[in-house]
């Protein structure tokens, strides 16, 4: 399913007398990009917490907090006094290098490592993994929301574009037979007025002909079948692309929309362009600029997509 890149997730997870709480945001970025702020007591986590990440999130620039709240009553729990012990032998056997080094403070003694008071590590990571998963499962349905929104206004722009490459398409014909009234003429008037009797030495055949070949040259220069034809394929693809509805447990959110959609528009842009170096009139002139001004519409919204 089309994803955006911009959303919020949240999330709470308790056990006992401590409550993780977890917000994520993430933007548009062309790549993954994960900044971390943990709380002391889930360092230890931050490889777990960024492999949650991977899998949830392609790419994009997430930013998640993590805040560890303890009530009061699990604060003044006994300490261990075995563990305690262990750490003062630590630090004895620290302070025969670094003489210098200082014990930790009374308050410190809930974050030392070995969990003197409070939870123990791996009831802290299993916390952690519950209310990182959750809250980036929150952040997966604000994504697919925004998402749809954003491929709603891509396809009210691709059926414009649709419209314009439908009129160009009707009006060519017509286009190629003016023009081949216009030689018509213009070859007339340059005969008059080298030679009054021009019309009278030359042949109607070869004035015909040569009409003709002046009109076929034009066809040639101005024909944009090729380019239209593949500008509607482009929007026949776009419309594959923004349909593509993946289940979410059959997938690794790895199809890639973004990127896919960015080669589209460049794709599209290039035939833009040469619509309009083929241009045989201003009407169509002015289709090739909106049609470059719709893809990059299309394109600004696509820069959100994940």
């Amino acid at each position: 399913m089309i994803r955006s890149m911009t959303a919020f997730g949240n999330a709470q997870a308790k056990a006992g007398q401590t409550t993780l709480s977890v917000e994520i945001r993430s933007v548009n970025n062309r790549f993954l990009d994960v900044s971390l702020r943990l709380p002391e007591d889930l360092r230890f986590a931050e490889t777990r917490v960024r492999e949650l990440i991977a899998e949830h999130v392609l790419r994009g620039k997430i930013e998640l907090r993590m805040q560890l709240d303890t009530d009061d009553d699990a604060a003044r729990q006994p300490i261990d006094l075995q563990a305690l012990q262990a750490l003062a032998e630590q630090l004895a056997q620290a302070r025969e290098v670094m003489p210098e080094i200082q014990p930790p403070a009374f308050h410190e003694l809930p974050r030392m490592p070995g969990s003197l008071r409070g939870e123990q590590p791996e009831a802290l990571l299993a916390l952690c993994e519950q209310a990182c998963t959750n809250a980036l499962r929150q952040l997966a349905e604000h994504r697919e929301r925004e998402g749809a929104r954003l491929a709603n206004a891509m396809l009210q722009l691709a059926a414009q574009m649709q419209a314009l490459i439908a009129d160009v398409e009707t009006h060519m014909p017509t286009l190629v037979q003016q023009h081949q009234e216009k030689i018509a003429q213009r070859l007339r008037d340059a005969l008059m007025q080298a030679c009054p009797e021009g019309l009278g030495q030359i042949g109607g055949p070869e004035l015909s002909a040569r009409i003709t070949q002046e009109a076929s040259l034009f066809s040639l220069r101005s024909d944009v079948a090729e380019e239209l034809t593949r500008l509607a394929s482009h929007v026949q693809e776009l419309h594959e692309l923004l349909g593509d509805l993946i289940p979410a447990s059959g997938r690794r959110h790895g199809s890639g929309h973004g990127k896919r959609l960015d080669f589209l528009f460049q794709e599209m842009n290039r035939e833009a362009n040469t619509l309009g170096s083929k241009a045989a009139s201003i009407s169509v002139t002015q289709a090739a600029i909106d049609l470059k001004l719709l893809i990059e519409q299309m394109r600004e919204q696509a820069q959100n997509i994940e």
